[in-house]
């Protein structure tokens, strides 16, 4: 754990971008109960969740684009987790309108939980966070938690070994060039955010999932970051369990 004293965020990316920028609406709804901004893991895209919104009676679904991949390809990646939170939150701001429920996948628990601390700052309290991969516990030993400098055939092997990435697809030359660069971006932003002694709890609940059969979730000591209730469901699955079991009904429960 390191000390920061509190300083503002800095303002890596403007204040004030286009929505469209951040933020993915696969299917817009003309008056959404409810709205669900979803945080791909590290390595991954919008495009992760782009079933979901069809999937969820009367919430509107967003997807995060972060910079460096995808539709972003030509802009730097993000070096600052809680930097790339702070400009999310710039985007989401405006959804407030409605109820805001955060959804957030390994890294992108993380990313969510820091959104969720840029909002709350604002007076906007999203209605409850899912950290989704991420078990309540001890956090790692920060040594344990340095970022890979792996070479790609060791990259590839990891990625394959929790789940979620075709072995046919990362075997393709293209494929990796393409997209083992922002892993390991993302890799190195995510081992390099750690808790600080000032970070405020968050006032929302929060529920954390987890495969029964993940060895590499994120963990945190979920229950000390919020001053609402903490719950925690263990799934049938690998760290990515949602691509065959997508939590629908746990989300639209909430």
């Amino acid at each position: 754990m390191t000390s920061a004293t509190s300083t503002p965020v800095p303002a890596l990316i403007p204040p004030r971008t286009p929505q469209a920028r951040w933020l993915h609406c696969p299917v817009p709804l003309p008056d959404p109960a409810r709205r669900l901004v979803c945080f791909p893991h590290a390595g991954g895209s919008a495009a992760f969740f782009r079933d979901w919104g069809s999937q969820l009676a009367g919430i509107e679904l967003h997807t995060v684009r972060y910079p460096g991949r995808a539709e972003r390809i030509d802009e730097p990646p993000a070096t600052d987790l809680r930097v790339l939170a702070h400009a999310i939150a710039n985007a989401v701001e405006p959804l407030a309108d409605r109820p805001l429920l955060l959804f957030g996948h390994s890294m992108g628990a993380a990313v969510a939980l820091e959104t969720a601390r840029a909002l709350e700052r604002r007076g906007i309290r999203p209605t409850h966070l899912v950290a989704s991969g991420s078990r309540n516990a001890a956090y790692p030993d920060p040594e344990d938690s340095a970022a890979e400098q792996d070479d790609d055939e060791t990259v590839v092997a990891r990625l394959l070994a929790l789940g979620g990435t075709d072995p046919e697809l990362a075997a393709d030359p293209e494929f990796r060039s393409l997209i083992l660069p922002y892993v390991r971006d993302d890799g190195r932003m995510f081992h390099s955010y750690l808790p600080r002694p000032d970070d405020p709890p968050l006032s929302c609940p929060v529920t954390t999932i987890v495969g029964d059969a993940d060895p590499d979730a994120d963990r945190r000591p979920w229950p000390t970051l919020t001053t609402a209730s903490h719950r925690e469901h263990v799934v049938e699955g690998d760290h990515f369990y949602l691509v065959s079991r997508p939590p629908f009904a746990l989300l639209q429960a909430l």
